[in-house]
């Protein structure tokens, strides 16, 4: 079975996602399906169809979360001695050489993703280019809009 890195902070979202479907989603959908089949003919039945069809994607989602959970190789990085170089967990700022542009990422898991909050993935071209790198070093990447170099400003393990 392949396993997928990810954060214990990751790991802990997806353990209190499971739970709220879990604990709070399912019973509620579960008591608008009791009313809605209260209501009478369920083939006409709208509300019956949609708490239906709000189960399925709820169940989904579970079994989704708990085959990466149960996938998923979770890795502290606080136990990971620092060597300057960016690694799976680090958080680094890059400068981008040709608009002065800074950005900091962090890398985590394919799960944990979150472009607006600064976590890349570390199968993206951006971390794949960074990884084993140190403070100083020039990347370059390729995107769909060409390459883009970039410096590494900072590395920070966290």
């Amino acid at each position: 079975m392949t396993k997928f890195p990810m954060t214990i902070q990751g790991a802990r979202a997806l353990e209190d996602e499971l739970k709220h479907l879990k604990t709070v989603m399912r019973p509620q959908i579960t008591a608008a399906i009791a009313t809605a089949r209260e209501l009478g003919d369920l083939s006409e039945n709208a509300e019956y169809h949609a708490a239906r069809e709000q189960q399925g994607m709820s169940e989904a989602r579970i079994r989704d979360i708990e085959g990466r959970l149960s996938a998923a190789q979770i890795i502290d990085v606080t136990t990971i001695p620092y060597s300057g170089k960016v690694f799976f967990g680090t958080t680094v700022t890059i400068l981008n050489v040709e608009t002065d542009e800074e950005l900091t990422y962090q890398i985590v898991g394919e799960d944990e993703a979150d472009f607006k909050l600064g976590k890349i993935s570390v199968t993206s071209p951006i971390a794949r280019a960074l990884v084993g790198k140190e403070e100083g070093a020039v990347v370059v990447v390729q995107t769909p809009g060409g390459l883009i170099e970039y410096e590494i400003v900072e590395v920070r393990h966290i």
